[in-house]
């Protein structure tokens, strides 16, 4: 068996260009050096003098089902890697080439097929923004919910390769639940329909397996989703959204827990600020509106729906805010800091060196599961792992942890530390102590019953390392899975340690890929 191990060479570049053409227009292949830079960006952090090695060795742009699975078809057939791009958004470098290869860009597959009014769906191409989807819908009166931190500039492709987490998930769900069925293209070019059932608007089914989740965060490595059905609601009439200060973390903590076990049908989320966060919000966030030194922790709560629903549920979480010490910190900034939660994603950034010198940071997190009674746990850990870090090197800078519902009970919140790094100063020795911690900053959720990622996927250096270790016997399955769909490892190869499945010894072959770095 000849599987996809290294980059392809420049006779196999040519025989599927070659090839390409008899199935894509020519402006629907980019072979040049601008497309294919653009391609391999995204917000994840890399050595700049090493950026090089991302880079795809062509694009294509399909329109629809049928040209995605002749390309893919073609790079099978050639053994030529193939990653998908959807929005670019990721922050675990789902969408960049680790070997090269074609990259698949779905963003001319933007169409709406069909809008239900009735069955309250739509139908779209997994190229299509979700900012101008919600557009479209918000003249019927209806709303696509799924509402990322970089939900202007995110797709529902990504969404789906991601399975994908939402702000407001804790009312309307998250990805997984909001999509009801999708087409997706195999590794080997063959298409298939998944769903619940057979279906392509149909929420629960019992029939057969339940292989909708399958095809949903697998970051590329099992296929390309083409085509989706989603569930729509309402479009709110009322939004709440009040902030809320704290003078210490602890009454924080308990307050976000009882917020979020109140039982209030209209709450889309909580999120607890640590002190770190605030300090840095006070220090260098444009978009955030300065508080006074003696508010080191913050409560945001979120509600939406009807008017007379919303009004009664946020006197509600108004009385236990006021129960847990809470001082409400008006309406103008919480208006303004809810209406800022997009803008974040990609505002210019700064850090600071140890020894307050302001330098040029990006923004990088690194996210995990966590149950709601290992929040303190995990939130001292994980600031002693980066203040190691930055004792080594100023190339790094905490900008704080929030933690947000993941339910409506509360259990479970997406727990994320940010990090400001310094790129043009990323060399391979800063690197290296990135992946160790990120590899100690995964190790803390485990060891806490979490789980590496609730968000941004773990299929990077140094969190990846321990991917098996929280999957067990569900990884061996993983490498069958990936063996199977993917004989030849054309589909993303490189990522989540899935080379290993091609060894003649698996477990070796993980052991060995596991100890690089």
């Amino acid at each position: 068996m000849t599987v996809v191990t290294e980059r392809p060479g420049q006779d196999q570049l040519d025989q599927v260009v070659q090839r390409l053409r008899a199935v894509l227009a020519e402006d629907q292949i980019l072979t040049g050096r601008t497309d294919r830079y653009n391609r391999a960006r995204v917000p994840a952090p890399f050595p700049v003098h090493r950026w090089a090695e991302r880079v795809p060795d062509l694009a294509v742009l399909p329109t629809s089902t049928e040209q995605v699975a002749q390309v893919i078809t073609i790079a099978n057939e050639l053994r030529v890697p193939i990653v998908p791009r959807d929005g670019g958004t990721g922050l675990t470098d789902g969408a960049v080439p680790l070997r090269g290869g074609i990259v698949l860009d779905v963003k001319r597959m933007n169409e709406i097929h069909e809008l239900d009014l009735e069955n309250r769906t739509v139908t779209v191409g997994t190229g299509i923004n979700m900012l101008k989807l919600n557009e479209e819908l918000g003249r019927h009166g209806l709303i696509y919910p799924d509402d990322p931190a970089s939900y202007p500039c995110s797709l529902v492709g990504g969404r789906i390769g991601t399975s994908g987490w939402s702000l407001i998930g804790a009312r309307y769900g998250h990805t997984r639940d909001l999509v009801l069925s999708f087409d997706h293209v195999l590794p080997t070019g063959e298409v298939l329909h998944v769903g619940d059932g057979f279906g392509h608007k149909i929420s629960k089914s019992s029939s057969g397996y339940q292989l909708k989740h399958l095809f949903m965060g697998h970051q590329g490595t099992l296929g390309v989703a083409t085509r989706a059905t989603l569930k729509l609601y309402p479009k709110p009439e009322a939004e709440l959204s009040p902030f809320w200060a704290f003078d210490n973390y602890d009454d924080a903590y308990r307050c976000v827990g009882a917020l979020a076990r109140a039982g209030v049908a209209t709450f889309a989320g909580a999120v607890l600020f640590d002190e770190w966060k605030v300090a840095y919000l006070r220090r260098d966030d444009e978009a955030y509106i300065p508080q006074p030194n003696d508010v080191r922790a913050l409560v945001c709560a979120v509600m939406y729906g009807y008017e007379d629903e919303v009004r009664p549920a946020g006197r509600r979480l108004f009385k236990i805010a006021k129960e847990h010490g809470a001082r409400y910190l008006g309406d103008e900034i919480s208006e303004g800091d809810w209406a800022a939660r997009h803008d974040r994603y990609a505002t210019p950034l700064h850090g600071r060196t140890r020894t307050g010198q302001v330098v040029p940071m990006s923004w990088h997190c690194e996210d995990a599961a966590i149950n709601y009674t290992r929040l303190p746990a995990v939130t001292k850990a994980w600031h002693a792992i980066v203040a190691e870090l930055r004792r080594k090197t100023d190339v790094f800078d905490d900008w704080g942890m929030f933690a947000y519902t993941s339910a409506d009970t509360g259990v479970d919140y997406l727990t994320e530390i940010d990090i400001g790094i310094w790129e043009q100063q990323l060399g391979d020795a800063a690197w290296a102590e990135w992946v160790k911690t990120k590899r100690q900053i995964a190790a803390v959720a485990l060891a806490n019953e979490g789980s590496i990622s609730a968000c941004h996927g773990s299929c990077r250096e140094g969190e990846v390392d321990l991917v098996p270790d929280e999957l067990g016997r569900g990884y061996q399955v993983m490498l069958d899975l990936k063996r199977t769909l993917d004989p030849n490892n054309i589909m993303n190869p490189g990522k989540y340690l899935l080379d290993a499945a091609y060894a003649g010894d698996p477990l070796a072959a993980l052991d060995a890929l596991r100890g690089r770095g």
